[in-house]
């Protein structure tokens, strides 16, 4: 089965890797002069030494497509009402319409969200399982090819030929596993580790209400005013930018910026929409 290959996985460093006699007497010892003499007692491990059996790190968890499905769920949200709020208010509706249509598009957006989520996760998944048994059938039909195929991945990741041949080897003497680390090299997909997609459904569907209801909260308290209807959901794309960008090394203040502007552009095109069309008379 030859396909093209994903290299998300960590490569191991091919060649020597340099213990503490590699390096010079100042990294062991500090800053002690070259004239002293270094004894065992003297020497002190080098920080990249310590604690060499010991995870000095955390990953957070990015599988289930929880994050994705909140973060698109709640964006899609305050973008998708804040634009309605813009358009329907720039047509010179009434406020209850106004609210009507806020209220309207924020049920239809979370059941849209929620169901469109679960069916492409659902779809998703099925791929996955669909190329898992076209992986299971070739290592049946064509052992040999699939372990030469495995040795080669590993030859390119800086395995010698021996090594590699070896690995393989072993590998292969699990099916199941074989199929998994296959799927991984050649495809970069995990089979043991698929997002869920009632979990991707739930999260769209409150995030999406959560983010829709920023543009109509002045209407529900009395405010009858579309500046604060867009005020408020200018707000709401700040933080949920803000916070979307927590989840990454990007800046704060970059990520807030960014989903401003993206709803700035969408509300002012749908405001310019219903202030062209308008509110028939008596409308």
């Amino acid at each position: 089965m030859n396909l093209s290959i994903s290299q998300s996985t960590d490569r191991p460093i091919s060649g020597p890797i340099s213990g503490p006699s590699a390096r010079s007497r100042r990294d062991l010892v500090g800053s002690a002069p070259y004239d002293k003499p270094v004894t065992t007692s003297d020497a002190q491990p080098h920080p990249a030494d310590r604690g060499e059996d010991e995870i000095g790190h955390t990953h957070a968890d990015v599988s289930g497509g929880r994050l994705r499905a909140a973060t698109f769920g709640a964006m899609d949200g305050l973008v998708t009402n804040l634009s309605l709020v813009a358009g329907v208010g720039g047509a010179g509706a009434a406020s209850r319409t106004i609210v009507l249509s806020g209220v309207a598009g924020l049920v239809a957006g979370a059941f849209s969200m929620a169901l469109g989520e679960f069916t492409s996760v659902t779809t998703q998944n099925e791929q996955v399982d669909a190329e898992v048994a076209v992986e299971r059938r070739e290592q049946v039909l064509h052992p040999r090819a699939e372990l030469n195929e495995l040795t080669e991945e590993f030859v390119n990741m800086g395995m010698s030929a021996d090594t590699a041949r070896k690995a393989a080897e072993e590998v292969h003497r699990d099916a199941d596993r074989a199929v998994n680390i296959h799927m991984a090299y050649e495809l970069g997909l995990d089979p043991q580790d698929k997002p869920s997609p009632m979990v991707a459904a739930v999260s769209s569907f409150f995030m999406f209400s959560i983010g829709a209801i920023f543009p109509l909260i002045p209407y529900l308290l009395g405010f009858h005013s579309l500046l604060a209807g867009l005020v408020v959901g200018g707000i709401g794309l700040i933080l949920a930018g803000g916070m979307a960008a927590r989840f990454t090394d990007r800046p704060i203040w970059r990520g807030a910026a960014r989903q401003l502007l993206f709803g700035a552009i969408a509300a002012s095109a749908t405001f310019l929409v219903g202030w062209l069309i308008g509110v028939p008379a008596g409308g």
